[in-house]
């Protein structure tokens, strides 16, 4: 099925310039064209449009996905009246008692947590243990080499200190390359770096809508 993905403002990445009322056409899990609303829509009669908020970008990668996922315990919302619902770590996570007692169930919900950031792809060092590799993957996540982690502490949100969302984009949109896509609900660049990724709306990961929150 072709796709249309569109918004107020695309950020395409690759030293392009934003493009007010951008949008991108899926096909297949590829993308298929980018650009302006009116020309995307006119090549690609037909297509299913989905209107997003704000701001659509290429998917963002999460370098710090390993250490989150092997040192943070993310909770079960029904654990939320004795754990609350932040991601725990050092002592209390300590305090679980073996990590085989909670380990998979805190992986599915972290890299739940990773989509609902706009991430599309994660970095992995060689040597991650394969059972974790094959969750990321999974998820539609696609695994990246190494790169280097964003801070000393590992941080959920991929846009956390970047100076441009090109920063923490996997790669830029290219006609013919994976669609992997973010929506957030932000006015323009500046106001998605001021934000964060947690003001995320939607994922898509090889054209597939993994994560959509409204």
């Amino acid at each position: 099925m072709l796709t249309i993905h569109a918004a107020a403002m695309l950020l395409p990445g690759g030293g392009r310039a934003p493009v007010p009322g951008g949008a991108v056409a899926v096909r297949d899990g590829s993308v298929a064209a980018f650009g302006p609303y009116e020309e995307v829509a006119a090549a690609h009669p037909g297509a299913r449009v989905r209107q997003w908020p704000g701001v659509l970008t290429p998917g963002l990668v999460q370098r710090d996905a390993v250490r989150l996922l092997e040192e943070w315990y993310f909770p079960d919302p029904r654990e939320a009246d004795a754990l609350g619902t932040e991601p725990l770590t050092g002592g209390a996570l300590d305090a679980l008692g073996p990590e085989e007692s909670w380990r998979a169930g805190s992986v599915r919900r972290g890299l739940h947590r990773m989509l609902r950031h706009g991430t599309t792809a994660v970095a992995a060092a060689p040597g991650t243990p394969a059972a974790l590799l094959t969750a990321i993957r999974r998820s539609g996540l696609t695994v990246l080499g190494a790169s280097p982690a964003t801070a000393d502490a590992p941080r959920l949100d991929p846009l956390a200190g970047a100076g441009a969302v090109s920063d923490a984009t996997a790669a830029p949109l290219t006609t013919g390359g994976r669609a992997d896509l973010a929506a957030f609900d932000a006015p323009d660049e500046a106001g998605l770096l001021a934000a964060g990724a947690a003001s995320c709306v939607a994922t898509i990961a090889a054209g597939r809508l993994v994560y959509r929150g409204r």
